[in-house]
């Protein structure tokens, strides 16, 4: 081992080592600023209780072991033909066998990105510049990502004609609605497969073969759903899908997008010939690697990971809905990714409430991370007709692999004491109970 790897190893070890003892790991794996903000969260240090996996996952140890070489070692350019640049290619390409395995895709349909986001712009804007119809529409939902809105959105701009499909109270699109807002210049679908606030798992099956049919392309961020669920790109029926490596045990900045053989999409960098001429940039070998080992995790625990979770997400849940009056779920609760519960707490203040737990060592969300510094209430939720102030009372909790039944009665313990005591101070208290 050269000296350069002994003392990265040695820098991380304790980090691994503090990932597999459970609650107290946590205060050094999340936020180091939070004892700044909040000097009050000392005293809680002994636990921590992390139910925020949808904004992000900790590094598996394994895959931070399969990582580890590459960044001293064996740090080759992936696309020399010398030897060390052929290691790394070769480290490149079995990562690409893993992804590929874990979408039921071939390694050669696979385009390596900095993460979602990249992955869900590559497909828009990649799609809508190939394209050569004079003139153009895609079709997605209210409830997207904003990776997708936000892209939607730049492209309306740019004379792209947009249709945002309602959503209803369940949070899932309903395929009829998509089929008939199909028009001769429809270029793209996209549609999510879960939501990312919700949980909620979308028909893209249906809507695959409603794409199919009219030879529109069809773009699927499924994001929220690798390692949670099986994923066949072919059942799909999708010609593009996007995942990131964070949202599966794997590193930050990296991720990838499907492309079905034959897709039209024009590379939105410029630069090398890399990835197929898809996505130019010299690869990052170690953060590649550590989506491959992820996503070779993600395959060997998805049946019992996704088990253990639901059973341990159900049993929050109802908990929860027992304890706190007048609370409720958001969202279809059977169809949806085992991991994830949206509960409406009334008159306890979203944010508020967040902040409340987080001084006594939980750690949840209003909803997506990317837009904690946003104003005003979720889109999501405001999309499926919850009012603003339902909106800003609930929290998303999402489970992981690493949650623990005594986790869940550590929270359970605190919650309802959290929530009672905001609504004391709410003068919303005073109103009526959410509408049914």
């Amino acid at each position: 081992m050269s000296p350069r790897l002994h003392v990265l190893q040695t820098r991380v070890s304790n980090t691994v080592r503090r990932f597999t003892r459970k609650a107290s790991a946590w205060d050094s794996l999340l936020d180091p600023s939070r004892a700044y903000r909040y000097p009050e969260c000392s005293q809680f240090l002994d636990m921590r209780i992390y139910l925020d996996y949808n904004a992000t996952t900790p590094v598996d140890p394994a895959v931070l072991d399969g990582m580890l070489p590459y960044f001293a070692d064996t740090f080759g350019n992936a696309s020399s033909i010398h030897s060390p640049g052929q290691r790394a290619r070769g480290a490149v390409d079995a990562a690409r066998a893993s992804v590929a395995a874990l979408l039921c895709a071939k390694p050669s349909e696979i385009v390596f990105t900095s993460g979602g986001t990249e992955s869900d712009n590559l497909a828009l804007f990649g799609v809508v510049a190939a394209s050569q119809e004079p003139r153009k529409h895609i079709i997605t939902t209210a409830i997207e990502h904003h990776a997708v809105l936000n892209s939607a959105q730049a492209l309306e701009k740019l004379g792209v004609d947009v249709t945002y499909i309602p959503i209803g109270r369940e949070g899932i699109v309903d395929p009829e609605e998509i089929r008939r807002a199909l028009k001769p210049e429809t270029i793209l679908i996209s549609v999510m497969h879960a939501n990312n606030e919700l949980g909620t798992i979308q028909p893209i099956e249906e809507i695959g073969r409603i794409a199919g049919a009219a030879k529109v392309l069809l773009h699927c961020d499924a994001v929220q759903t690798a390692g949670k669920m099986p994923l066949d790109v072919n059942r799909l029926g999708v010609d593009l899908l996007s995942i990131s490596a964070h949202k599966i045990y794997g590193p930050k900045g990296t991720g990838a997008l499907y492309v079905r053989p034959g897709t039209p999409l024009e590379p939105q960098f410029h630069g090398g010939h890399h990835e197929r001429d898809r996505r130019p940039g010299t690869e990052n070998v170690p953060g590649i690697v550590g989506l491959g080992k992820a996503a070779e995790l993600a395959r060997k625990n998805l049946m019992t990971d996704c088990a253990r979770i639901t059973s341990l997400r159900n049993r929050l849940e109802d908990a929860l809905l027992a304890a706190c009056a007048d609370a409720r779920v958001n969202g279809n609760r059977a169809q949806r990714v085992s991991n994830t519960s949206n509960i409406s707490f009334h008159a306890a203040g979203g944010e508020a409430l967040v902040i409340a737990l987080d001084l006594q060592g939980i750690a949840c969300s209003t909803g997506a991370a990317c837009s904690s510094g946003a104003v005003g209430p979720s889109h999501v939720l405001m999309a499926i007709g919850l009012s603003a102030d339902e909106a800003r009372g609930s929290l998303r909790f999402s489970l992981g692999r690493t949650t623990t039944a005594e986790e869940i009665d550590q929270a359970l313990a605190v919650i309802p004491q959290a929530v009672e005591r905001l609504r004391a101070l709410s003068p919303l208290s005073a109103n009526t109970a959410i509408s049914a």
